[in-house]
């Protein structure tokens, strides 16, 4: 397999890559800002060394003009700007001092101490003069003031005070250029980084998609054919010790595997479906395949077991099928003679079926009279006793009715009861009783009437009871003597009942045996006809029996 170095490999060494070049432009970046802080301090420092110092030369210059105007005017006001500056406003002091604080050099500081010192040796002189305008020596103050030895000093003062400036400055100067090439160097190293991280950014790009997204596509493509079962779809990539290079190998060997299982399995059920059963099923086979290869050699098993089967069945068929044709003509001439005796005992039997059946109907007509007799003696009998049931009915109706009597003449005395209370109480309350004591007096007579009727009622009704009594005694001797004459009747039907279901019964069982001769006939001839059917068919089935051997034999089988 070619070697290849892994994707993984090589995007993680161009990310590192831009990693290293993102924190080396970060720390280009700490280091620009403390440049630009330098160089905005260098340049704050030359403009506030350049201030103090012409801060410092504009004082003792300031000293030297005061005294001047004051020795040639001899005006007081340049005398106290003089001593305002020396001893309040100190200008050249605080310039020194400012100057100093920044920071100066050897060299600037002994320059500075000349200046000083010149300066000092300028101030006793500049007192004198001052002290001789005070004491009228004007014109001899102008003249030390203008003076050969004050200009010389003054002369000695400014060439000091354009040296230092010169010295301040190209120092300075140096600083802050230095301080910008730094810084231009700064950029030019960010610019350098900035263009590393695009740079190693564009390769881990075009890295990732060529080495990855390419080949992942393809991959995708490849395995979406062969989920559509396209096994010979080209595949153009090659395997190598990469990632995807194994991805690529596994894809190739994959469907090297699937041609190799689909091409056994396809030249096993060609060779199986022109008959060759005497195939074999290796090992080969892998993984989840192996249920096929199992399921390949059931089936062959399966196949030569039941076509051997069906082979050693074809033969005892056929034999079994010779010897039955052979049995089934027997049995069919048989069935013809037995035929003939069998009809010939049928025609016997039917003209005694005919003789018995004409008894059997003479039996029966007797047999429906005495039924109607019996019926009709049922029917009076029935009759009494619905006549006997309709006076016991009556005679509890009486019953009843003597009870409701009862309760008349309860409710009677018991009227008349309160109609004497009613009396009583329409006595006791006077003269306000009296239309009260005559409905009480009238309830009275009704509740004596009511009394006298129901008393006349229940005469009528015993009288009625003792008629329904007697009645219903000689309707009971009736119903005795019914029954006498039912239950004769009874039994006279039923010996006639016995008779005719004998006759019926002999007309039935020679029907039966008539028809059960019939049957036999027709089994008979039907047996006869099946038999030679069964001969036919035999026939038949060992032709076919033998047309099943010929197509078992066309499979190879195993021995």
């Amino acid at each position: 397999m070619k070697k290849a170095i892994n994707q993984s490999t090589l995007t993680t060494i161009l990310n590192v890559g831009s990693i290293c070049a993102l924190l080396f432009m970060i720390v280009l970046l700490v280091a620009y800002s403390g440049v630009s802080r330098d160089l905005e301090d260098a340049n704050e420092n030359r403009f506030e060394l350049t201030y103090n110092a012409n801060r410092f030369m504009n004082g003792s210059a300031y000293l030297t003009n005061e005294v001047r105007a004051y020795a040639a005017t001899g005006n007081q006001q340049h005398y106290d700007n003089y001593w305002n500056e020396v001893n309040n406003l100190k200008n050249r002091d605080l310039g020194v001092s400012a100057m100093q604080e920044i920071g100066i050099t050897v060299d600037e500081q002994t320059m500075i101490d000349g200046m000083y010192s010149l300066s000092n040796e300028l101030v006793p002189l500049e007192e004198q003069a001052m002290k001789q305008v005070q004491a009228g020596e004007q014109s001899t103050a102008v003249n030390y003031v203008y003076g050969k030895e004050y200009n010389d000093s003054i002369t000695k003062i400014n060439a000091l005070k354009e040296q230092f400036l010169e010295t301040l400055d190209a120092r300075t100067l140096k600083e802050v250029e230095s301080l910008n090439d730094y810084s231009d160097k700064i950029q030019m190293l960010m610019v350098v980084a900035l263009v590393m991280v695009g740079t190693l950014q564009v390769l881990s790009m075009l890295v990732i998609r060529r080495k990855i997204l390419r080949p992942v596509i393809a991959v995708r493509d490849q395995m979406s054919e062969i989920s559509q079962g396209n096994l010979s779809a080209a595949f153009g990539f090659r395997s190598d010790t990469s990632e995807i290079g194994m991805l690529v190998a596994s894809i190739h060997e994959t469907k090297g595997e699937l041609k190799k299982y689909i091409s056994d399995i396809d030249n096993k059920l060609s060779e199986m479906a022109q008959g060759n059963m005497n195939l074999s099923i290796g090992n080969s086979y892998r993984g989840e395949f192996l249920p096929i290869e199992d399921a390949l050699r059931q089936i062959l098993d399966g196949l030569n077991d039941a076509l051997t089967r069906i082979h050693q069945t074809a033969q005892k068929v056929s034999d079994r099928s010779e010897r039955m044709a052979s049995s089934a003509q027997t049995l069919s001439d048989g069935a013809v003679q037995q035929a003939a005796a069998v009809e010939e005992l049928s025609a016997g039997i039917q003209d005694i079926t005919g003789q018995v059946s004409r008894t059997s109907a003479d039996a029966d007509q007797a047999r429906q009279t005495s039924v109607e007799a019996e019926a009709q003696l049922k029917l009076c009998s029935q009759k009494m006793e619905a006549l006997s049931s309709a006076i016991a009915d009556i005679s509890e109706s009486s019953n009843q009715i003597s009870g409701i009597i009862k309760t008349i003449e309860d409710i009677s005395f018991q009227t008349n009861i309160l109609a004497l209370n009613a009396s009583v109480e329409a006595a006791r309350v006077g003269a306000a009783g009296k239309g009260f004591a005559v409905v009480a007096n009238e309830v009275q007579q009704l509740a004596a009437k009511s009394a006298e009727s129901a008393k006349n009622i229940t005469d009528l009704i015993v009288n009625s009871v003792q008629l329904v009594q007697y009645g219903a005694s000689l309707s009971g001797e009736t119903m005795t003597a019914l029954l006498n004459v039912v239950s004769s009747a009874k039994k006279s039907t039923e010996l006639v009942e016995h008779i005719a279901d004998s006759a019926k019964h002999q007309a039935e069982s020679l029907g039966q045996l008539t028809e059960g001769m019939e049957n036999i006939s027709a089994v008979v001839q039907t047996n006869a006809a099946t038999a030679e059917d069964s001969a036919t068919s035999a026939q038949e089935l060992h032709h076919h029996a033998e047309k099943l051997q010929a197509a078992v034999r066309h499979f190879q089988l195993r021995q």
